[in-house]
């Protein structure tokens, strides 16, 4: 019950960072300052929350990328000032759907 409540808390923050970038490209992400902060905040709570799920489950569903989640995140909180914009489009254009897909079984 707990992993499921986190996983909709995951949830929610990907529909929200696609939200922000549904109608962007990489330039105009990073020109608007809001939305890379609110992307990047939005990212950390993220690695947050997977910090939260039982070590159990996360050993049970290895097709999830739990451990570049918690990378990314560990990136992002000790190094604010030098994180990488492209990385972090790269992750929100390429990578956040699939993530969203996999969570999404998981949570049925």
């Amino acid at each position: 019950m707990k992993n499921q409540r986190i996983l909709r808390k995951i949830i929610s923050y990907i529909d929200t960072i696609l939200a922000y970038t549904k109608d962007v490209d990489y330039k105009g992400f990073e020109e608007n300052r809001m939305m890379v902060e609110a992307c990047i905040f939005n990212l950390s709570q993220i690695g947050e929350l997977v910090n939260k799920l039982e070590k159990q489950y996360i050993l049970d569903n290895p097709e999830v990328p739990w451990f570049k989640i918690r990378g990314l995140r560990n990136r992002i909180i000790h190094d604010y000032e030098g994180v990488n914009l492209v990385l972090i489009w790269e992750v929100i254009a390429s990578d956040l759907e699939e993530l969203r897909d996999q969570l999404k079984k998981l949570k049925e």
